[in-house]
């Protein structure tokens, strides 16, 4: 029994800009909603959200052809000011130190995640 050889969507490709694109779109909407439009949810949700949003925002970002170094420095920028900008009243949201952190954490996870998928590629 012989096995299909896989396809890969190519990197840098309109594909990946496209997808890397909507998760920007996205992070947008939930980052920025203001409080009032914020569903509530179990205590630590909010964590594994933050998360998960960078980890999905470095992997598609990567896989978009943006340098490793750069799209670091551009993610922890990003989530440093949308903290602060949570604080602002129009979005009636909390600055959180903790949430900072977890984006910081996303970014790292996603970024190792592409780097084992690359390797495993090559």
């Amino acid at each position: 029994m012989t096995s299909r050889p896989t396809t890969v969507p190519a990197v840098h490709g309109p594909l990946a800009r496209g997808l890397f694109a909507v998760v920007v779109l996205v992070s947008l909407v939930v980052l920025f909603t203001p409080a009032s439009g914020v569903p509530s949810a179990p205590a630590g949700v909010d964590k594994v959200v933050h998360v998960l949003l960078f980890a999905v925002l470095a992997v598609s970002g990567r896989w978009a052809g943006v340098g490793r170094g750069a799209l670091a420095v551009v993610l922890v920028l990003y989530a440093s000011v949308s903290e602060l900008l949570q604080s602002l009243p129009v979005l009636n949201r909390s600055t959180s130190v903790a949430d900072l952190l977890a984006d910081v954490a996303g970014v790292a996870v996603g970024l190792l995640v592409w780097d084992v998928l690359a390797r495993r590629r090559a």
